[in-house]
């Protein structure tokens, strides 16, 4: 983005600045629940992306930050207050506790400025933790709406089919830009928000739509046809629309999207959520989130199989096994770096990116949001985030059990891998937004509720045992002698 001249016109200013309005409407209209949903995804899909409107001591004001404050202000006046930031004082909470201290660490070890050449990064000082610190709050703030307001049932539910409303609606500017090329920023916002050489693919163009990038994009459609595919397995029609057709035509979305990662997401998930059972899909969202959550140290000691991945990378295209050890040796020169200041990392300032001695030319490529977090914040702050992320997955998995219906499995197991998959993601790319931390805290919101509701239950075998005890020391009636022996009271 920094490369990538951004000069809004007057209607990338008036949507960001409208946008709160939209939201409070929203919530008019709608159920708390729903009306956030909207806010945050229709923030996501619609509003520019790199415009931004600072004021002194105030957080910059952007796609990302507004929907998720003008959603706080709606759920406050619409659902009867704020939501709990804290529920106790268990390990979410010591994670989320561990951002803002991580934040303060870091500047608080890295007042240091740093000259490599011509390139001078300024040390990081007290301000700038607040600084660091607030932003991160606003950016999470939807997950703890998302934990408070969309912990039923019905929620889940709920989530799936705005996925897939969303992804049919969105689809159709998705299917323009395919056959156009990429051009509705340019033309409403005054200015392409990426490279453009990027979504050129295949002999064709990758949408971006109002989204930023080809790749965020494909993910999204991607996301939608494995919520399809669980309102196909549930039978839930959308619009009236056979769920079957509707997996179908998102999946062929998908597949005109030209991203080799979101294509091969969906062929793996699709048939996962409508054919396996919920157990053995959450199974697998807790082998995907683990293998993100171990990823740094399976790098550091050389476990992980980049070997055999570029090998098969070669073995389809060999453009992609360039762009993978391109990004693999990105991966080991950034690493390198990071280790050298692995508690809490190097800061702000683009302190943790690679410069040539000689020169002061930067020379990392950072597309991980792993990465970036390691490098910025430490493995204190890798582990706080992702910890966060994480822990919806194994709590859903916990709470499997409760749940009291097989479509409501079902809808927990999908939403659990969508997560899952949007985690394994950010090893590769940084398609973490608001949209994401609302899921997540919706999918911990309701494993917290599932559990809750559970452990006041009596469990089935334990009812069993009291009901044989009671009938072991009490004569039991039976219908017919009850039926004479009130006759012959009434009598």
């Amino acid at each position: 983005m920094s490369e990538i001249e951004i000069h809004p016109n007057l209607i990338a200013y008036f949507a960001l600045l409208i946008w709160p309005a939209v939201t409070i409407y929203l919530y008019s209209l709608f159920p708390v629940g729903q009306a956030t949903l909207w806010a945050i995804l229709g923030g996501y899909l619609l509003l520019p992306v790199g415009t931004q409107i600072k004021f002194p001591m105030v957080p910059v004001l952007d796609k990302n930050s507004i929907p998720s404050v003008a959603a706080l202000i709606g759920c406050a006046l619409y659902a009867g207050g704020m939501p709990k930031f804290f529920r106790g004082f268990r390990f979410v909470e010591l994670l989320i506790l561990t951002i803002p201290v991580g934040c303060f660490a870091t500047s608080m070890l890295n007042n240091d400025p740093i000259q490599i050449g011509e390139i001078f990064l300024p040390g990081v000082g007290a301000y700038d933790a607040g600084s660091a610190t607030i932003a991160e709050f606003i950016f999470i703030l939807p997950f703890f709406i998302g934990r408070q307001f969309l912990r039923d049932a019905e929620h889940n539910a709920e989530i799936l089919r705005t996925l897939v409303i969303a992804g049919l609606v969105y689809s159709l500017p998705m299917l323009f830009e395919v056959r156009l090329s990429p051009q509705l920023h340019t033309w409403i916002y005054g200015y392409f928000p990426h490279a453009f050489s990027q979504q050129m693919r295949y002999g064709g163009f990758r949408p971006v739509v109002f989204v930023g990038h080809g790749l965020l994009v494909a993910f999204f459609a991607m996301t939608a046809t494995v919520a399809a595919a669980a309102c196909w397995r549930t039978r839930t029609r959308i619009w009236r629309m056979v769920p079957s057709g509707i997996t179908a035509y998102l999946g062929f979305v998908v597949v005109l999207c030209k991203t080799g990662s979101a294509l091969l997401y969906t062929a793996f998930l699709v048939p996962l959520v409508r054919f396996a059972s919920p157990r053995w899909q959450i199974r697998v969202a807790c082998v995907l989130t683990t293998i993100a959550l171990t990823y740094p140290m399976l790098r550091v000691t050389n476990v992980f199989p980049t070997t055999v991945l570029l090998q098969t990378s070669a073995a389809v295209n060999t453009d992609r096994e360039e762009s993978l050890k391109t990004r693999f040796d990105q991966e080991d020169q950034l690493l390198n770096h990071a280790w050298q200041r692995v508690w809490f990392g190097w800061g702000r300032f683009g302190r943790s990116r690679v410069f040539d001695v000689e020169s002061g030319r930067d020379v990392s490529i950072t597309d991980g949001y792993w990465i970036i977090t390691l490098g910025a914040f430490g493995l204190v702050g890798f582990v706080a985030r992702f910890g966060l992320l994480g822990i919806a997955v194994f709590r859903a998995a916990g709470a499997l059990k409760y749940a009291q219906s097989m479509r409501e499995k079902e809808y927990l197991a999908a939403l659990s891998l969508i997560v899952a998959i949007n985690i394994v993601d950010l090893l590769p790319n940084s398609t973490i937004s608001p949209w994401t931390w609302l899921l997540v805290g919706a999918l911990l919101g309701r494993a917290e509720a599932l559990r809750a509701a559970g452990r006041q239950r009596i469990p089935l075998g334990k009812a069993r045992l009291t009901s044989m005890r009671i009938q072991g020391s009490h004569r039991v009636e039976r219908p017919a002698q009850i039926v004479r022996r009130s006759l012959n009271e009434s009598g």
